[in-house]
């Protein structure tokens, strides 16, 4: 146990494994099956050899049969509702038997091990859907937990954890945003690296989606470092984490690589997902969401949350609408069971999407901009001003010029506040005389590059999704959309600059569109 404190982690499972041979010889069932539960849980966290960890678990399982009820049953039932839940993905199978640890330890104890086992039901139930009776459970444990009614550091942590986790899948941010905190305080005070390492992982991501990328980059490298030394299976996850956010921030080489370093890992899938979305590849998009889905079992239904937006928007891109709103009706019911409002406001904006498609730019638009409020309404950025874009968009389909302009505003600002690259454009912009047309759902923005004299005078060179209409070239194209005076690129960081003079490009859009009436590109 010294051992596993000081994070020593390969000298522990040595030892662990001596004692178990001698809790063996001195023919103690309980202690030595209590030790392979523990052996168990090393082999799965910090070596990652999975075949190893249950071959522990079946070890201590056989030693255990036909004794009365113990603390160690408690400990074996928690334990295999934990590899159900975390490595198998089964919530069905992981409330049953979080179900039969409390119970076991409600009647023998310890108390510790009842709030462990009732947290994990909860997070088990959140998992399945059943968020108001999982949340409840999960809030009882952790208030016991911080209360003080529990003794044992690691349960108490890893019950806040399993919390946080909840609070991420059900996309309630705020919630989860407190729990971090609480939970990085009670590491910090019992120096208890290890347990915040899992928790960490949430923390970036909350970090990320609030916009506050710097501090999410600090805690994703100070994860990566630690990880990479004691628990080298979460380095995927460590991987996945920064390339999310060098996705958001335009960086999509970059993202690119390090979602292919995750390897296999399924979270991998979706990030390169939706890398794929950003840069106007519908049909890649639509086919690793799918993938990710496949991995992702039906009754595990917050997890497939995100696979299913960016399905059905994969979708509507690709003109299939009929595979879109399956997708959709399967994402609308769970945030109805859900409730949450980012997740609302995630279904709202897909709902927008699929609306304009269908030529409804009237109700795209009511959509659109009851999914900026949501996001806005819980500091979600990013999310908020790709709504705004996308309602800018549908106002110029309608013709509403003005209207148009201040969601620009108010898209453009944002972006260049948070120095990223919003999703880009793979379509010129709408000619509101037109008629029904597609949403421009996935705009690619084109890729950083040194600056170029040549291009700089006038040659606006489109990158990945650019059309190019009537087989024009791409200055051409750019020039037909909008007037050279207010061309634009990003700079190197990301950040859309103005070329041509004049201040930033968040101040001279709304005058574009109100000329014009087309959207610059970023």
């Amino acid at each position: 146990m010294a051992c596993w404190w000081q994070e020593e982690y390969a000298t522990g499972i040595d030892a662990r494994e001596r004692a178990y041979r001698l809790f063996r010889q001195a023919d103690d069932s309980r202690a030595a099956a209590r030790v392979a539960i523990w052996l168990s849980n090393d082999y799965a966290d910090f070596r990652g050899e999975t075949a190893v960890a249950n071959g522990w678990i079946q070890r201590a399982e056989r030693l255990l049969d036909g004794l009365p009820p113990s603390p160690e049953h408690a400990l074996l039932a928690y334990q295999k509702a934990h590899v159900a839940l975390m490595g198998q993905r089964d919530p069905v199978a992981a409330r049953r038997l979080g179900q039969e640890a409390a119970a076991i330890a409600r009647s023998v104890g310890p108390a510790d091990m009842e709030m462990l086992g009732l947290a994990l039901e909860g997070l088990a139930m959140v998992t399945g859907g059943e968020v108001a009776e999982g949340m409840s459970r999960l809030d009882e444990a952790t208030a016991a937990a911080t209360a003080g009614e529990l003794t044992d550091p690691n349960m108490i942590g890893t019950a806040c954890c399993y919390l946080i986790r909840a609070c991420e899948q059900v996309h309630d941010y705020d919630r989860a945003a407190q729990w971090c905190e609480r939970v990085r305080e009670f590491c910090r005070r019992w120096k208890f690296t290890g347990l915040f390492s899992a928790c960490r992982i949430q923390y970036a991501s909350l970090l990320t989606l609030r916009g506050e990328w710097a501090e999410a980059e600090r805690e994703i490298e100070a994860l990566r470092r630690h990880v990479e030394r004691v628990q080298p299976r979460v380095v995927p996850i460590a991987l996945i984490r920064l390339g999310d956010l060098r996705r958001r921030q335009g960086r999509w080489e970059e993202a690119d690589h390090l979602f292919g370093e995750s390897g296999s890992h399924y979270l991998g899938v979706l990030g390169c997902a939706t890398l794929a979305l950003d840069r106007g590849e519908s049909a890649k998009a639509a086919e690793l969401a799918e993938e990710y889905l496949r991995r992702v079992p039906p009754d595990d239904r917050t997890e497939r949350v995100s696979g299913l937006d960016i399905l059905t928007r994969a979708r509507v891109a690709e003109g299939q609408l009929d595979q879109a709103r399956v997708a959709l009706d399967e994402l609308r019911a769970i945030a109805e069971t859900v409730g949450t409002e980012p997740l609302r406001a995630t279904v709202a904006y897909a709902e927008g999407c699929l609306l304009s498609a269908e030529g409804d730019h009237k109700g795209a638009c009511a959509r659109f901009d009851e999914s900026a409020s949501l996001f806005e309404r819980n500091r979600t950025p990013f999310e908020a001003a790709r709504s705004r874009l996308q309602l800018a968009h549908t106002l110029l389909a309608l013709g509403r010029r003005d209207p148009a302009a201040i969601a620009l505003r108010a898209a453009g600002t944002v972006f260049e506040q948070l120095r990223g690259r919003p999703p880009c454009r793979s379509r010129p912009d709408p000619d509101p005389g037109a008629g029904p047309q597609a949403p421009w759902t996935h705009r690619p923005y084109r890729q950083a590059r040194p600056a170029h004299p040549a291009r700089d005078r006038g040659a606006a060179v489109g990158g990945p999704g650019i059309e190019r209409p009537g087989g024009r070239g791409p200055a051409e194209a750019e020039r037909a959309h909008r007037p050279p005076a207010h061309r634009q690129h990003p700079d190197q960081d990301g950040t859309p600059i103005t070329r041509g003079g004049g201040s930033s490009g968040g101040q001279e859009w709304p005058a574009v569109v109100a000329q014009t009436g087309h959207c610059p590109h970023f």
